[in-house]
Formats: structure tokens, sequence, C-alpha cells
């Protein structure tokens, strides 16, 4: 006859407990499985978005840039808006634009590019202190910078944006070098209402190509760069008057078209 077995309360107890302990560690081993996939599943989404951004930066050395991100919203919101939607751009090879608008916008925007590695950190430590004193606030991008959100980039202000424009402005100062950034600059800067580099703005206000400007008419474009949508080459203010004048000093400061030498 079989011997019964009596659990007892200590028994049944120690049963039960075993069995949570085996459910717990269950659910914690799955828990960390999981946790480890996400994590091999976003290391390889930044591996191929990383090779995705190289192969981008390497096309873009050599290829003509005809529509930015920044375009692309101009024209969204002109149509969202009821506005002419179109697009003024020309695309230009440095060699066809005569140098005073390279030398204007050096002068105007960035007289450190041929010599920084992509950001003037002084210039970016002196506008930080300017807008913690609660002043208007004040940028310090750089050519480059500009460059790297304009062409790769949404427009914004958002940690996620600043980290990714750091990125690509280190990747094309490394691949592209200063002159092919300073021709991709010329052709894509906002320079007026849907109109984008200098050659466009040369034919629309000007009526003659890019090749063709005068250091004056160089200066007032530059002039107007910081504020594109306000300021007008056309019918120009007297801050775009002044900051033409300022402008076109600070070319001839700079030693003329022989400073461009340092990026040709």
């Amino acid at each position: 006859m079989a011997k019964r077995i009596d659990l007892t309360k200590e028994a049944r107890l120690a049963t039960k407990s075993s069995k949570f302990g085996k459910v717990n560690s269950s659910s914690s081993v799955k828990s960390s499985s999981t946790f480890k996939r996400y994590l091999k599943k976003l290391a390889w989404f930044v591996f191929y978005a990383w090779i995705a951004s190289l192969v981008m930066i390497l096309l873009l050395k050599f290829l003509p840039i005809y529509f930015t991100p920044t375009m692309a919203s101009r024209k969204i919101d002109a149509i969202m808006e009821g506005k002419p939607s179109k697009i003024y751009s020309n695309w230009t090879s440095y060699s066809e634009i005569d140098k005073n608008c390279a030398l204007a916008v050096i002068a105007s925007e960035d007289q450190l590019f041929p010599e920084h590695k992509g950001f003037d950190f002084e210039a970016m430590w002196g506008a930080m202190r300017h807008n913690m004193k609660g002043k208007r606030i004040k940028g310090a991008s750089t050519i480059s910078q500009q460059v790297a959100k304009n062409v790769f980039l949404w427009q914004g202000r958002s940690y996620l944006r600043k980290g990714l424009e750091a990125y690509f402005t280190f990747m094309i100062e490394l691949i592209w070098g200063k002159q092919r950034i300073l021709e991709v600059y010329l052709n894509v800067a906002e320079t007026g209402k849907m109109t984008f580099g200098v050659e466009a703005a040369c034919r629309k206000y000007y009526g003659h190509s890019s090749l063709e400007v005068s250091r004056a008419e160089a200066a007032r474009i530059a002039a107007v760069l910081p504020n594109p949508i306000r300021f007008s080459i056309q019918n120009p203010s007297n801050y775009v008057q002044r900051r033409t004048n300022t402008i076109q000093r600070q070319m001839r400061m700079l030693g003329g078209k022989k400073f461009l030498s340092q990026i040709d």
C-alpha cells in the first residue's frame, strides 16, 4: 500500500516560492533578451544610417545639388499660403562665378573660413554669452555649418538637429574640402524670396550672370544673407546699404581676391 504524502504548510509555501522564483527568473531572462535584441537592432540601424550618409556625402562631393530641404520647405510654405511657389536656382560651378561673390560671403559670414575645421569656437562662445544675457538671439554658424544644415537637414532648433549638423559639418570638411563647400554655399544659400544661390540672384535682380558681378553687387548679395526674406537685394533698405559698404571695406581689408588663394 502506497504511503500517503501529507504536505505541511511550510512545504506548500516552499513549493509555491520555488514556482514563483522560476517564473520571476524566466521573466527577467526574457526582458534582458528583448532589451538585447532591441539594442542590436538599434546598433544595426545606426550603422546602416552612417553608411547611407557616407555614400550621400561622397556622391554630393561631385554631383550638382539642384534641390535642398530648405528649398522644399519654402516651396511647401508658399503652396500652403497660396503664394507663387516657383524656385529660382541655377547651379553654377565655382570657376564660373566671379570671385567677388566668394570673397563677399566670406567677408560677411565667416572670415576664418580658410583656417578653421568647420567650427569657429571663439565665435560660438561669444554668441552663447550674448544669448545668455537675454538679448536678441545671435548665431555663430560657419559657412560649413550652414552648408551642412541646408543640404542635409531640416530647418528648426533642436539638440538632435544640432548634433547632426556637427556630424555633417565634420564630414564635409573631411571629404569635400574648402572649395567644394564654398561652391555649394554659393549655389544653395537663400538670397531672396524663393531664390537660392548667387547665380539666380544675379540673373533675377541684376540682369546678368554671376561671372559679370561687380564688387558692390556681390557685397549687396552678401548683405542680405542673414535674413533674405526680410532684406531685399533689389530694393535695399538703409541697413542693407550700410552693410553693403561695410562688407566692401572688409573685402579690401582681407586683401581682395588674392585672399581666396588659400582655398583655391
